[in-house]
């Protein structure tokens, strides 16, 4: 006992120890960068999180020596079976790998990595010892779910970046393209790197596209039409008819400003903006500013007046209608069921049907990006709002990126700057990197609020311009879209929000993720979706009893709300209503980019 008793008291003395320099490290890197200029006060809580994370992991291995002796000792175990594979290997003998990657991780496809004995150890010895800290991390004890996320978070960011793929020296292929192309693999990958430092001032991020083969107006964003209304917050376009006759009310769409709108009008044959106007709709879409620091008071209720309330008038006045239908996509919908609720408060009823895709009401499991989602993270970022009065769009396209880290940087960081490839011309990946900022006042609301105390879905718990919302008031019928790869808008997340929305809800359940779930033309007869008319209180029992359909749900969406477009009426012209044009689709709010408005 008495042994023990010391053993604890020296393991605690050990862990406080650890801890105090870690924090008299942080405070002196913390002060270094910010008297420096090189770090704002988002990216000191990010580090302040993640210095956390790894002594909280420190922590436990002193205070829990037997569970790290245990997992040391299977380690070993698997060191040697891979020694043993090793020396099978050298004397011609075929045997099972002892550690092989996972079917979709691409970091190992290349048969240099398994053809060649050196190679073929390191990455098995790399996926040995990065899955053991990982498992590691996930079974440490006494941690809230939040807090294991953040170090699983953290913990995978440092494996992935050690990752043998991410150096020359240590990756076969591009060895082999360096001999091969005699070195002008680097030649060419040092170029990219000095071009993706100078379309990203201040801000570096990879690049996951040929910027040079897209052009907003010019193969993107190119359904004709015009910009029928204007204000500081947004511009309001218009979409030229292409069937002689189209359905009397109007749909309005809301788009995230979280990105830009043409999301939903990519290539003409990827258009779901394109398609409905084919279908006879009389479509208008939101266009937002990408704010500067001028904007930095711009709150949630500005862009409930500014935006959709401010459209609805103007799509009146542009075609006479005085109801319409209103579609919302990620943020844009929440927004969307934001407004709703005010207008019920208001006595008014313009809008006859909702549409809600990706989007969510209830924040209870905000998914990936729920890592960031804590009072010291959010603290941070309001420092940083508060000084620049926005934050950075690219900040926020890095941030999802590393959701996926593997995909969406590594893979791209190889490719460029290893291999000297050049990335391919991809519509949708060039949209990602085509960010939008976000004003001060609206996103610490958005954070807080929403994020982090998940008020949205509590009756009369925000107000705006004067009025408390509570989404059971809502009575219009609705039409929930979700995609079951989802990781920002997580499909059973998304569901719980449509329970607590009033009147008829239907739910749908695409294939695939929070932008090819939605953008999934008919032609492509990819990913298929899920129906179910009854709304089950637990979404397992809803998927447990759905149809699954082949193809697109963009038909199955029509269908619904053709009951709710009215009878068909002649075509409609930009310009001929009230409201005269103002210039061509897709107009010059979305050209500016996000380091142009931050001036």
């Amino acid at each position: 006992m008495l042994g023990l008793d010391l053993l604890g008291k020296k393991t605690n003395q050990l862990v406080g120890t650890f801890e105090k320099k870690v924090r008299e490290g942080q405070k002196q890197l913390e002060k270094l960068l910010g008297e420096s200029g090189m770090m704002d006060a988002a990216k000191l809580s990010t580090l302040t999180e993640m210095s956390d994370a790894y002594r909280a992991m420190a922590e436990d291995l002193l205070l829990h020596p037997l569970r790290f002796v245990g997992a040391e000792v299977d380690l070993a175990r698997k060191h040697a079976a891979l020694g043993a594979y090793a020396l099978a290997r050298l004397t011609g003998q075929e045997k099972e790998q002892v550690a092989k990657a996972d079917p979709d991780d691409r970091r190992f496809k290349a048969e240099e990595w398994h053809t060649r004995l050196p190679f073929d150890v390191l990455h098995q010895s790399y996926l040995i010892n990065s899955r053991a800290f990982l498992n590691w991390v996930e079974e440490m004890e006494g941690l809230p779910l939040a807090g294991r996320e953040q170090m699983l978070f953290y913990a995978r960011q440092l494996t992935s970046a050690l990752s043998p793929a991410n150096f020359l020296i240590t990756n076969p292929e591009a060895l082999r393209i360096t001999w091969e192309r005699k070195g002008m693999n680097l030649v060419d990958g040092t170029r990219l790197l000095i071009d993706d430092f100078r379309q990203n001032p201040s801000l570096f991020n990879v690049g996951m596209t040929d910027r040079s083969a897209f052009e907003v107006g010019g193969n993107l964003a190119t359904t004709p039409g015009k910009v029928v209304y204007q204000n500081d917050l947004m511009q309001l376009i218009q979409y030229t008819a292409t069937t002689e006759s189209v359905s009397k009310r109007p749909l309005l769409i809301v788009p995230p400003w979280i990105n830009k709108f043409y999301i939903l009008d990519l290539t003409a044959k990827n258009s779901f903006i394109q398609w409905l106007v084919n279908q006879g709709q009389t479509v208008f879409v939101i266009s937002w500013r990408n704010p500067g620091p001028e904007m930095r008071d711009k709150a949630w209720e500005n862009y409930m007046l500014e935006g959709p309330l401010a459209a609805m008038e103007a799509v009146t006045a542009a075609t006479g209608e005085d109801q319409m239908n209103l579609l919302g996509y990620c943020i844009g919908g929440t927004l969307l069921a934001s407004t709703l609720a005010w207008l019920k408060k208001k006595g008014k009823e313009p809008v006859v049907s909702a549409t809600y895709l990706t989007s969510l009401l209830d924040f209870s499991d905000p998914g990936g990006i729920g890592v960031f989602i804590n009072e010291h993270s959010i603290r941070g970022i309001e420092r940083m709002l508060e000084h620049k009065g926005y934050l950075d769009g690219r900040a926020m396209a890095f941030t999802f990126n590393l959701l996926r880290e593997n995909e969406l940087f590594w893979s791209f960081w190889t490719n460029s700057y290893l291999k000297g490839k050049k990335p391919s011309a991809f519509d949708l990946l060039y949209w990602n990197t085509d960010g939008t900022n976000l004003p001060a006042a609206m996103h610490s609301f958005y954070l807080r609020e929403m994020y982090l105390n998940n008020k949205l879905v509590e009756p009369d718990a925000l107000s705006f311009a004067g009025e408390s919302i509570n989404l059971k008031e809502i009575d219009v019928p609705s039409f929930f879209l979700s995609a079951r790869q989802d990781h920002i808008a997580k499909w059973k997340t998304t569901y719980k929000g449509a329970l607590v929305h009033g009147g008829d809800v239907r739910f749908v359940l695409s294939g695939s993720g929070h932008i090819a779930g939605v953008i999934n033309p008919p032609y492509k007869e990819k990913y298929g979706y899920w129906t179910n008319d009854t709304m089950s209180q637990n979404p397992d029992d809803w998927f447990e009893t759905a149809e699954n359909h082949p193809g697109s749900w963009w038909p199955h969406w029509l269908e619904w709300i053709q009951q709710y477009a009215g009878e068909p009426v002649a075509a409609r012209v930009p310009g001929d209503g009230e409201l005269e044009v103002i210039e061509d689709a897709p107009g010059s709010y979305v050209r500016v980019k996000a380091a142009e408005a931050a001036g």
